[in-house]
Parts: C-alpha cells; structure tokens; sequence
C-alpha cells in the first residue's frame, strides 16, 4: 500500500495546529510530522501530551522559519519512514474531510508518468479560492502565456477559479507548500527544499527547480485544503512588516530560476517596481520601513544571503517601539 506522509510547520499558533491535526489524524496517513520553531504559546508542552503513534515531533535548537522546518520535515520523513509520497502544509492550512482519501483513491492511480508532485485546490475558510496559494504557469516557459502577460498583466499566468474549482487535473509550474504531495522520486531527483530561505518563495523555488528536473506539476481539483491565512490585511498589505525583507530578497532567486540569465535583469525589474509601487498599500508612517525593508532583501538577495537575518528583525522592532512611544 502506498505511504503517505504529512509535514507541518508550525510557530505561536496553536488554536490552529490543534485544528489541523484533528484534520490529519481523521486522514489516512502513515506518519504525521511536526516541526516546531520554538513557540512561546504552549504548543510544545501540548504536542509532548499527545498520543497518536503517528505523530512525531522534531524541534530545532532556534526559529528556522518554515523553509528551514519543511527542509527538516523532509529530511526526517525521508529518513525514518521512507514514505512513497509527502504531504507539506503550514499549521494554519489543512485538508478538506477526504482530501487524503481522494488523494489515494483517485489522484494516485490516474497520475501521468514522470509526475513529481501533486498540488490541492486551496480555498479559504469561507469557500473563496485563497489567493496565496493559487498555482501559476511560468510565462517566461511559454510565448503564450507570455504574450498574455505582457497584454494582460500577471493574471494572465494564474489559474482561473473555473480550472481550481473544475474537475479536470491541470499541469502547473508553481505550487505553494499547502496541501502539496511531493513524490519520492522527486525528493531522489531534486533534493530538499532551500532552507535558508527563511520565509517565502521555497515553495515556488522548488517548484521550479522540479520542472526544471523535467518532472510534472500537477493542480488536481478533487483534492481540497483549507487555509486559514491571516498574513495580508483586509488591505492586502504583508504583515508583519519585516517579511517584505524576505519576499524581496528571495525573489531573486526565484526570478533567476523563472527566467534564466538573459531575461533575469527584466524580471528583478518589473519585480522592484511592482513592489515599490504596493507601498502605497500602507499608511504613511510604515511607507519608510516598507521601502527600506525592500532595499535591504534586494540587496541581500544580489549578493546570495541566506538564512534568518537577525538585523532585520531588531531594526524593525526598535523603529515599531519608537514610534510607539
């Protein structure tokens, strides 16, 4: 029988994590995995009370963000279990009553050779699609879709709600780390993902690490999740601040794989004016740190740092208490 593994990360959210693996453990899983990032909320000590024999609990030495929790997942996963296929997922994302069933039971026996890893519809609690985690098409892979782009803007590259809510599997180029089933020739073929990404665009850079590996994406509609995402405001400004560091800065890196090194200089282009442009999101007493949080991740980004950046997180931290004061 075919094993299935589950990995969350999770830090400081435990009303949510309890309701995720109430979810899991209702599933049809081997083994369910949590990484957690040192939280100060009570999570540890209610995790070391539970008492399913599938659960296994890792907890690194300090915060490695979800990039470096999903790495270690993986690597633990792999190592004690060998599961056929590993299901990845944030502790405020879960799956849909039978996703896991229909996973098995449907997804498995009809997938095309060579497929790497299988993406679930993600909807937000209310039954909108969640936009954080739809799946796109890479532009720059196709002159179609391309062209689109250039007439129609970024849209022209994401799925559409009809094809996330459809019944027709649908080949992709990026997927996010909620409700994504990444097979064991994929993890032999690619590796893990990039740890030292911290937070943001691991998902994406593996995913486009794995086509690149010529290996297929699929979005399959019949397999839901959940996410209870609460990182954009109801302006759809990023929050907290300091996580534009990392989405900047690990664009990079992810421009560098969408494109390849012809087109990466006008891709980190429209890249830095679109993002300079949405600090307009933001009240005028954040638009500074906003742009400085931006500068800093492109800088950083351009000369290859990596891993948690502790400067970033204490400026942020004394401008916030100052202006406080």
């Amino acid at each position: 029988m075919t094993r299935i593994a589950a990995v969350v990360v999770t830090y400081n959210r435990l009303d949510a994590l309890k309701e995720t693996l109430l979810r899991l453990l209702a599933e049809p899983l081997d083994h369910v995995i949590v990484v957690e990032n040192g939280s100060t909320d009570g999570t540890s000590d209610w995790l070391g009370g539970q008492d399913d024999p599938r659960l296994v609990v890792l907890r690194p030495e300090s915060n490695i963000g979800g990039a470096g929790g999903f790495e270690m997942g993986l690597r633990e996963a792999s190592a004690r279990f060998d599961p056929d296929w590993t299901v990845l997922m944030d502790d405020d994302a879960r799956p849909a009553p039978g996703a896991i069933s229909a996973f098995r039971g449907e997804t498995l026996p009809s997938l095309p050779v060579n497929t790497g890893a299988v993406a679930a519809a993600v909807f937000l609690p209310d039954g909108a699609v969640c936009e954080m985690n739809r799946p796109t098409r890479n532009p720059f892979w196709d002159r179609r879709v391309l062209w689109a782009t250039l007439r129609g803007g970024t849209h022209a590259f994401h799925l559409t709600d009809a094809e996330i809510c459809g019944t027709a599997p649908q080949p992709v180029d990026v997927a996010s780390f909620v409700g994504f089933f990444l097979s064991r020739a994929a993890l032999e073929r690619v590796g893990l993902p990039d740890g030292g990404m911290f937070i943001y665009g691991d998902d994406v850079s593996y995913s486009l690490r794995l086509r690149r590996a010529d290996m297929g994406l699929l979005l399959d509609p019949n397999v839901r999740f959940e996410h209870a995402c609460g990182s954009l405001g109801t302006d759809m400004a990023l929050r907290p601040i300091w996580k534009i560091y990392y989405l900047a800065r690990n664009n990079i890196e992810v421009c560098r794989l969408a494109t390849g090194p012809v087109l990466w200089p006008f891709a980190v282009g429209f890249y830095v004016l679109a993002w300079t442009r949405r600090s307009r999101r933001y009240p005028a007493a954040e638009r500074g740190l906003y742009r400085r949080m931006l500068r800093a991740g492109l800088r950083d980004g351009l000369r290859g740092r990596s891993g948690r950046n502790e400067a970033v997180h204490a400026a942020v931290s004394l401008e916030q208490s100052a202006a406080k004061g």
